[in-house]
């Protein structure tokens, strides 16, 4: 059965907020995994400069990436696709 074009936006919008949520998750997890790592709190050993520049990536994922996917969805959603 065909859908609505309603729904087909509405399923459209469900997933890409699925999809933005699981990045900030991840930059969440990135975060913490740096933290741990500049802490010494792993059952194994990272150098410190590593556990800095993930946790500094997980921050930028959390709050920069998900706005720079809507943006190129926004962008894109103009142009047909």
């Amino acid at each position: 059965m065909s859908r609505s074009p309603r729904e087909m936006a509405e399923a459209q919008a469900r997933g890409r907020y699925i999809i933005l949520n699981a990045v900030r998750f991840s930059g969440l997890a990135l975060m913490m995994f740096g933290i741990a790592a500049t802490r010494n709190v792993l059952p194994f050993q990272l150098p410190w400069a590593v556990g800095a520049v993930l946790a500094v990536a997980g921050l930028l994922e959390f709050f920069f990436l998900p706005r720079f996917i809507a943006r190129w969805w926004k962008a894109g959603d103009g142009a047909g696709r």
